[in-house]
């Protein structure tokens, strides 16, 4: 696709890949603004990726629903200190699955070159701030597909 942009006076012939020669640059960008657009005390320094997270409430408490696809459970720390329900831990770079080895012979994986990573992997931290009426000593959380998912009674 030819299109033109006036500079100067004259005209200069512009073409659009299918990737800009900044692609990458701009994901980056991207995701450190979606970053900001959390919040600045949803931001843990020194980790290295935040999850996404939904918040809804019912009648009789609130829920939080955590994106956490291939995090394994035992890794995930889920503490509430004063007002805020902190949630900590890592993820590993996502591998391929190896099939099932009929012999004995164990062959090593094969090496990949990486084209585009965009899961992000390594530490996380995320911070959600709670309502005052949570009664923070009945809170309760449950893991199943990649989601954690916490329930935050609310007080009487």
């Amino acid at each position: 696709m030819m299109t033109g942009m006036p500079i100067m006076g004259e005209v200069m012939a512009l073409s659009t890949a299918s990737e800009p020669t900044f692609g990458p640059i701009n994901r980056q960008m991207s995701k450190i603004a979606d970053q900001l657009s959390k919040g600045y005390y949803s931001f843990c320094p020194g980790q290295s990726w935040a999850p996404s997270v939904n918040l809804y409430e019912a009648e009789n408490h609130y829920l939080v629903c955590v994106d956490l696809a291939g995090v394994v459970k035992e890794a995930i720390d889920v503490q509430v200190v004063e007002q805020q329900l902190i949630l900590k831990g890592s993820r590993a770079v996502p591998l391929r699955p190896h099939p099932e080895k009929a012999g004995p012979e164990e062959t090593p994986s094969p090496r990949f070159r990486v084209h585009l990573m965009e899961i992000d992997h390594g530490a996380f931290c995320r911070e959600v701030e709670l309502p005052d009426n949570v009664m923070q000593d009945h809170i309760s959380a449950t893991y199943r597909n990649g989601l954690l998912w916490i329930e935050l009674p609310k007080r009487g």
